[in-house]
């Protein structure tokens, strides 16, 4: 049986302010520091590296509230694990973001960057820090890492997507492609004629600015990441990255099937892959596109033993 989400926020870990007023608080717990011996007659031992840190970021439309528990878990199974909202979702809504029109661009190449910045800043260069992206987030999580890919205060170490493909509609199949399409231009000329996507009201993804639907109903239509305003080819980046990816395709998913997931991996074909399909047998409860979140603790246990697992690949390749 699941447990009951426990409540209460995690702890405010720092926050990330971007010049145009925009505060995006993360949250999480951080991992013990590891423990460093004194042998006698000398100074500290070098001791373990410190545990690798998940940074979640949200589908679309998801506040970064709903990831609460797989937090938890994700801390139990011995990571720092972290939160934080997509720009004009949950708390960063609530503190004022001054750009009610933004698309990718915006959180690819300011937002993501400035919460990686602000949380090498907070823990310190050691610990190796991965995305975990679900859904929507999964997909720009990717796409910031493939931009950044490794370099600079605003790079990350890896990147893990649960329940996350491209929504190309002909990913989706002679069935349901056809209506994907539809739904996209449906969704494409509301947020145009209202300048905004009333979601909750309706029933998908969430109160969202016209630009990420724009950018979202883009996609759909070409297979093409692209975001209105970028300098920068979200294609060529992506085909350019060289970091561990943990792509996990989720049971019961119809919002991310393996077809899906399968077009979006083949836009980064030199990464270092782990592909893992997550069942309900395993989780232990009936999976969806969002039911995983509440049953995720096989999960987590599986994100932190790649994360280790990479880690320690990387420094045996580095001689460390």
């Amino acid at each position: 049986m699941t447990q009951p989400e426990p409540v209460g926020d995690l702890p405010l870990v720092t926050t990330a302010e971007l010049p145009d007023g925009t505060r995006l608080p993360v949250r999480g717990l951080r991992a013990p520091a590891p423990e460093r011996f004194l042998p006698s007659g000398s100074g500290p031992a070098p001791g373990p590296p410190p545990a690798p840190a998940v940074l979640v970021l949200p589908a679309m439309g998801t506040p970064a509230r709903f990831y609460r528990r797989f937090a938890r878990q994700l801390h139990a199974a011995g990571m720092t694990a972290l939160t934080v909202d997509l720009r004009g979702q949950g708390e960063s809504a609530a503190r004022g973001a001054r750009t009610p029109g933004h698309g990718y661009r915006a959180i690819v190449e300011e937002d993501l960057p400035a919460v990686v910045a602000a949380i090498r800043d907070e823990l310190g260069p050691e610990p190796p820090l991965h995305l975990l992206g679900h859904s929507l987030g999964g997909q720009l999580g990717l796409i910031h890492a493939a931009s950044a890919d490794g370099s600079g205060a605003d790079g990350v170490d890896g990147v893990a997507v649960v329940a996350t493909g491209s929504v190309w509609f002909r990913a989706f199949g002679p069935v349901r492609g056809p209506g994907l399409l539809l739904v996209q231009l449906l969704i494409t000329v509301t947020a145009t004629l209202l300048g905004r996507w009333p979601g909750t009201r309706l029933g998908f993804g969430g109160n969202q600015p016209k630009g990420v639907m724009r950018d979202w109903a883009r996609q759909v239509r070409t297979g093409r990441y692209s975001a209105k305003g970028s300098a920068l080819d979200y294609e060529a980046l992506l085909a350019g990255l060289r970091l561990p990816v943990l792509a996990v395709s989720v049971e019961g998913d119809t919002y991310a099937p393996a077809t899906s997931l399968d077009h979006l991996l083949g836009k980064i074909p030199g990464a270092r892959l782990t592909r893992r399909h997550h069942t309900a047998q395993e989780a232990g409860a009936r999976l969806d596109h969002f039911a995983w979140v509440r049953a995720g603790g096989a999960l987590a246990e599986l994100v932190a033993a790649w994360a280790v697992a990479e880690e320690r690949s990387g420094r045996a390749g580095a001689g460390r």
